[in-house]
């Protein structure tokens, strides 16, 4: 029988049994983030010219393994846990088949490890998207299998607990709104993963020797299947973290239940199409495929993420309003607990998210100026606005009352905890901003060294491509330094931390309703939210401007006489 024991700050029924692979899932995710950013920083000093820190082989080494642990091992650790969070604890059941939990968590963690020292040992430097006729070694392929059926398994557990929950009618109605965003991540998460096993399986046969030839624009249309998509997990779990926090801190309802579950609804059914701007100047696909899914189909995709930027804003102003504070446009935005690192990451993760990865994801996903920044150092800057300032800091906003909560222990640097957001936020910010202005001068995406010191052709970039360069190199570590804080606060706290008083453990979970608005549904009782339209209408002129700036940008390179 489960075993339960009550959280004496919120009063959540947490399952024994997923406390610890929520804790074994998260200290693993802070591990290889910790990893994964120690290669970043070294990337970065390599790309900053005045450095150029490592030679090209090292170079490329670090740029994989950055990739890999980041990307992909850090954040999919973490929404793990954050599966067995919202499953589990958030709808007061037991999680289903904890043993199947500890087989996702192994699996993960050794697939991680093989495909790491495959990337140390120097014959897998094929960078995130290992495209083909590049080749690895064999485990470098096989490590990523295991990671990724390793996640599949973690969805299972995560589908069966949502069933064993309404089988037992632990909650009334439809399940949680933060909930229902895990649910969309899981669902695009068996979708990418059977993306990738539909292509990195042969290619792993390809490594060994029992399969001749990759189609090399075949292995890039499914691929992207997977290298894409899994980045819309992370926008769905992140979204669902923007939510759990409204909730949490300010007891926030959503303005309008049905517009955010449509809004995810949106994500399963089109988020996807998104890949499709990585191949959008490939031979292989048919001009119809390209302007559907970049025009009709895409909107429908920016739809949902739009609505889902008016409905949390609006959602935090509207329960910050009910508390009195009504004074003009933006007293609820004034006072709001910007010294709270849990606030604080979440803020800066909705504004940067929508006005770094979001403006120019749109403006990627369109056929005509895809052209202008395709494969240049516009590509990274456009998803370290998304993944790192967007998903990296709502998780790391997540962790900051998610870790002492299961631990049962107070932060062992609270002073340093209310800064870290900004420095991390405002520094992978600034990265991003301008290795997007690098693209746009149109420096290469990959390649170590923009004055190709050693080549017998050399391409001279403008001045202000070199500084764009050293500046991303300096905001990357002012950037890096803040990953760093967050780490040791999460490591210490966990390590050193001072105890709360320790919750009882009970044979069975208590019959009373958990309290608080992450588990409840129901809309916000008013739409009085002025101020969030206004910022709306800040982010669609925004929007407009440089969307009109790029095909000013894109009308005086292709000339006319």
């Amino acid at each position: 029988m489960a075993q339960f024991r009550t959280c004496p700050d919120t009063g959540f029924a947490i399952d024994l049994a997923a406390d610890k692979l929520i804790k074994w899932n998260a200290v693993t995710a802070v591990v290889f983030l910790l990893v994964g950013g120690l290669f970043g920083i070294l990337v970065a000093l390599t790309r900053w010219p005045a450095v150029h820190l490592l030679d090209a082989d090292l170079f490329y080494l670090a740029l994989t393994a950055h990739g890999l642990d980041v990307l992909l091992v850090w954040i999919i650790f973490f929404e793990m846990a954050l599966l067995y969070f919202t499953s589990s604890i958030l709808l007061k059941t037991r999680l289903a088949a904890p043993w199947l939990g500890w087989v996702q968590y192994t699996l993960m963690l050794v697939g991680a490890l093989i495909t790491n020292v495959a990337v140390l040992q120097g014959e897998s430097s094929v960078m995130f998207t290992s495209y083909v006729p590049m080749m690895a070694a064999p485990h470098f392929y096989l490590g990523v299998i295991l990671f990724a059926v390793g996640a599949l398994m973690g969805c299972v557990v995560f589908f069966s607990t949502l069933y064993i929950a309404k089988r037992d009618k632990t909650y009334e109605g439809s399940i949680p709104l933060v909930t229902f965003g895990a649910m969309t991540a899981a669902i695009i998460a068996v979708f990418t993963i059977l993306a990738g096993a539909v292509i990195l399986i042969p290619t792993f046969f390809w490594s060994l020797g029992f399969i001749g030839n990759i189609d090399t624009l075949m292995y890039r249309v499914i691929w992207w299947g997977l290298g894409h998509s899994s980045q819309q997990i992370n926008v769905a779990a992140q979204i669902a973290c923007w939510y759990a926090i409204a909730a949490i801190l300010f007891g926030a309802k959503p303005l309008s239940e049905k517009v955010s579950r449509t809004a995810f609804l949106f994500y399963i059914l089109f988020l996807q199409l998104a890949s499709a701007h990585h191949i959008l100047v490939d031979p292989g696909i048919s001009s119809e495929w390209k302007i559907f899914n970049t025009s009709y189909a895409l909107y429908l995709a920016v739809l949902g993420s739009m609505l889902h930027g008016l409905t949390v804003p609006g959602a935090v102003e509207a329960a910050l309003r009910k508390k009195g504070y009504n004074r003009g446009l933006f007293e609820w935005l004034r006072k709001a607990p910007w010294g709270n690192p849990v606030f604080a990451g979440f803020a800066l993760s909705v504004v940067l998210f929508g006005f770094l990865g979001g403006i120019t994801g749109v403006m990627m996903g369109t056929e005509q100026l895809n052209i202008i920044i395709h494969n240049t150092l516009y590509v990274p800057g456009h998803f370290h606005g998304t993944v790192v300032v967007g998903t990296t800091l709502a998780f790391m906003a997540m962790a900051y009352w998610l870790v002492p909560v299961l631990w049962q222990k107070e932060l062992v640097f609270p002073g340093l905890a209310k800064w870290q957001p900004y420095l991390f936020g405002l520094g992978m910010g600034l990265a991003s901003i301008f290795m997007m202005g690098a693209g746009t001068l149109g420096v290469p995406r990959r390649h170590w060294d923009i004055s190709f010191a050693d080549a017998m052709m050399v391409h001279e970039f403008p001045a202000a491509a070199y500084m764009m360069m050293g500046l991303a190199g300096i905001s990357g570590v002012i950037g890096g330094i803040g990953g760093g804080i967050f780490i040791l606060n999460m490591v210490s706290t966990i390590l050193f931390g001072k105890a709360k008083v320790p919750a009882p453990a009970a044979e069975e979970a208590p019959a009373a309703p958990i309290g608080g608005a992450a588990t409840e549904y129901g809309s916000a009782s008013t739409l009085e939210v002025p101020g969030t339209f206004v910022l709306a209408l800040v982010f669609l002129t925004a929007f407009v401007l440089y969307y009109f700036v790029n095909w000013k940008y894109l009308a005086s390179v292709w000339g006319m006489s």
